[in-house]
């Protein structure tokens, strides 16, 4: 790794010659004369280790230190000190210095200690990343999807996740907008920070503005005493408003300043507080024509919808239905302690038929329903909500008696392809085969593109 060390000394002869013997030593070197301008450098995010002065007009190495420390831990800050103030820089050393040196300065000395110390900044970096690495991987594993628009989200999400862009997240109710800006935190470098949630839909315009901005004692009836709002709590962190699209446009007023100038008083309060929050939005409304009706001020939209995220409905992700349903049965089966090993052929068939107006959430509660209602190891029709499978709609496929069973195979292909309107993976995972098995099969038995999208003639005639 190529590390960035910051020298902080009010004596330009001692700044210059350090940064050239390290720089000698392979490193890239920055300079500050004083305090503030080396704190400055600091908070630009590209110093890897800090060498400092202990006495220094203004901001005093001290100052440099305990702001170092507080404000950016992991990067080690190293006190070079007069032979006169070796009890100051003991203090340094208890106060989180990695070590000090007395001037003059020993070079071979000084060149050995920022060595060490910056070997144990790699491996912290290296800790990091691998850290970083397994939470995304744990991160997406919560989001269940291997169709390509939720690779498309996915992408999405990694790319936006550890910036400071606010995020609007749009789709139907019950899609997993929640799921994805719980990722949006938990991918970014405020994931040790508070994740606080407001559902806007639960509440109403007074409380909502008090639950947002909090307030002071007094402020309404039942104000008994002070209280903290959500954007305070959420200082440093992310802030996620689920159903945005829900507030009133004096609420959207005060978020519009919070996004702008990062500044909000209490309810009924006179001082201006000023938060550093990321804020993340869901809705399942059209905001634009919510604008377009006055409802929904543009200025917020435009705010919000830096980065936008729209999840598809379930009916459109059909492919993605396999996987969640196994993972719903796999976590229902062992909170109810049942042992069922899958789905059969019918019940499959309806859950890819049924459109799900209630998306991922609407699944969720029928496969566990199903579990609860199962009697055997496999679920089936009979075991599905009310609705699921169509009332009057036959699941079944007429074989009749005397055909080979090749014949009889010809027919259940033929009619789950008509089920799916011709969609060869969704039927070849309802039958249990891969693709390209149903592919060899269907050019052995003849069938044509047209021949999959009609109903053998066997079930015409059960249908008649």
């Amino acid at each position: 790794m190529q590390f960035t060390i910051l020298i902080i000394d009010d004596e330009k002869n001692i700044r210059e010659g350090l940064a050239e013997a390290l720089e000698l030593d392979g490193y890239n070197t920055k300079t500050a004369a004083n305090g503030k301008e080396g704190l400055e450098l600091v908070s630009h995010g590209d110093i890897d280790l800090v060498i400092t002065d202990l006495r220094m007009d203004g901001l005093s190495g001290e100052d440099v230190l305990k702001r170092v420390v507080t404000e950016t831990p992991g990067i080690p800050v190293i006190v070079l000190t007069g032979h006169g103030s070796i009890d100051s820089a003991v203090d340094a050393m208890r106060n989180g210095a990695y070590d000090f040196l007395t001037k003059p300065l020993n070079l071979d000395r000084l060149s050995l200690i920022v060595k060490r110390a910056l070997q144990g900044r790699e491996l912290a970096i290296r800790h990091r990343q691998l850290e970083d690495e397994l939470a995304g991987k744990r991160t997406f594993e919560s989001i269940i999807g291997k169709s390509q628009e939720m690779q498309k989200i996915f992408e999405m999400v990694r790319r936006a996740a550890d910036t400071k862009a606010s995020v609007l997240i749009t789709g139907e109710s019950g899609v997993g907008k929640e799921l994805i800006a719980n990722a949006l935190h938990n991918l970014s470098s405020r994931r040790n920070k508070p994740f606080i949630k407001v559902h806007c839909a639960a509440l109403s315009e007074t409380l909502l503005e008090s639950e947002l901005f909090g307030h002071e004692k007094g402020a309404f009836t039942g104000a008994s005493a002070r209280k903290r709002g959500r954007f305070e709590l959420a200082h440093g962190g992310t802030i996620f408003l689920d159903e945005i699209g829900e507030i009133n446009q004096n609420v959207q007023i005060k978020i519009l300043r919070v996004l702008q100038d990062k500044k909000f008083e209490r309810v009924g309060g006179e001082e201006t507080l000023e938060v550093d929050v990321r804020v993340i939005a869901a809705t399942n409304r059209d905001l634009l024509q919510e604008i377009k009706e006055k409802r929904f001020r543009e200025d917020l939209y435009y705010r919000l919808n830096v980065v936008h995220i729209h999840v598809p409905p379930l009916r459109e992700r059909k492919e993605d239905l396999p996987l969640l349903t196994a993972s719903f049965l796999s976590e229902f089966a062992k909170e109810n302690g049942k042992h069922i090993t899958g789905i059969d052929n019918q019940a499959r068939a309806a859950l890819y038929k049924y459109d799900w107006p209630g998306n991922i959430r609407q699944l969720r509660n029928c496969i566990e329903s199903a579990v609860v209602m199962c009697a055997s190891s496999v679920i089936t029709c009979s075991d599905l909500p009310p609705g699921i499978v169509t009332e009057g709609e036959s699941n079944a496929v007429s074989v009749p008696l005397g055909i080979t069973l090749a014949d009889a195979e010809k027919i259940l292909i033929q009619a789950n392809l008509a089920a799916n309107r011709g969609n060869k993976s969704k039927t070849a995972d309802i039958l249990g085969i891969g693709r390209k098995t149903l592919h060899r099969k269907i050019a052995e038995y003849g069938l044509s593109e047209k021949d999959a999208m009609q109903q053998p003639p066997e079930e015409q005639t059960a249908a008649e």
